[in-house]
């Protein structure tokens, strides 16, 4: 059976408690110990540990080990410092043509721009990719195309990542109970799905965001059910959740840049007013 420290109590004496979560033993200064059982202590939900903990937690590969703040890098269309996680890098591959990286990882210099249309047609016409690759380079005229794939297929591997880690619900019925149980921290919905079933979904899980005071969930819309399907190991899937915590995380940067390309609530939803991102 294990303990763990609970910390000093101010005399010189330190406490650690039973992980089971009935007793407290006490050991003073001069060594000698003294038990104290306190009532079972339950789990608590996920939503009330996320009320002491930061809105925004960087990644692991954006911390540095020295305590200092994340890497920044610099828009080549917007000429300023930013947040690489609001950003796509893009490298020259073969032919001297520009790729974009979307993970971030591939080998070369790398120019950075601000993941929205408007800004990588901005970098594209108007010498953003020269001046950030000194020296004359190929843009491919479906560069855009390129990157509204590769991020699409990065959130869908994110949300195939949630299903293999157990912290993706799947169906009407377990995205109900989760969202009975506890705040979620993304909804997917399929496109093609009908509004009945999302409205309900949507409800109970804006009430329950309310009840616990966390942020509402948010929706991603953009993908049809066969697509969703095809992540998870179905054959077609319309509803689906993940509750809050690091994927979820992840799967937010990400979709943030899939949304300067693409709406994440479609235009054609009845409902679309009422999803909030």
């Amino acid at each position: 059976m294990g303990f763990a420290n609970v910390g000093d109590y101010g005399d010189g004496s330190w406490g650690k408690i039973n992980l089971a979560g009935q007793d407290v033993i006490q050991t003073g200064s001069c060594g000698v110990q003294r038990t104290q059982t306190l009532p079972f202590l339950a789990p608590a939900p996920i939503s009330r540990l996320l009320k002491s903990q930061p809105e925004v937690i960087v990644p692991d590969d954006h911390i540095d080990t020295r305590g200092h703040k994340s890497r920044e890098r610099r828009c080549v269309s917007r000429n300023e410092v930013r947040d690489p996680r609001e950003m796509i890098r893009f490298v020259v591959g073969p032919e001297n043509t520009v790729y974009p990286d979307i993970l971030g990882k591939l080998p070369g210099r790398g120019v950075w721009v601000s993941s929205t249309r408007e800004d990588l047609e901005v970098a594209t016409k108007k010498g953003g990719f020269k001046r950030g690759f000194k020296g004359n380079i190929k843009v491919p005229a479906d560069l855009e195309d390129q990157v509204v794939d590769g991020l699409r297929r990065h959130v869908l591997s994110l949300i195939g990542m949630a299903k293999k880690s157990g912290k993706l619900f799947i169906g009407f019925d377990q995205v109900m109970s989760a969202a009975r149980a506890d705040a979620l921290g993304w909804r997917i919905e399929a496109f093609d799905g009908a509004a009945g079933a999302r409205g309900k979904i949507r409800t109970l899980s804006k009430a329950i965001a309310h009840e616990v005071e966390l942020p509402l969930p948010r929706v991603i819309g953009c993908f049809n059910s066969q697509e969703i399907g095809a992540v998870v190991g179905r054959e077609a899937i319309i509803h689906c959740a993940i509750p809050h915590g690091r994927i979820a995380k992840s799967l937010g940067f990400s979709a943030r840049r899939l949304s300067g390309f693409i709406p994440l609530v479609p235009e054609g939803w009845a409902d679309a007013q009422h999803e909030a991102f």
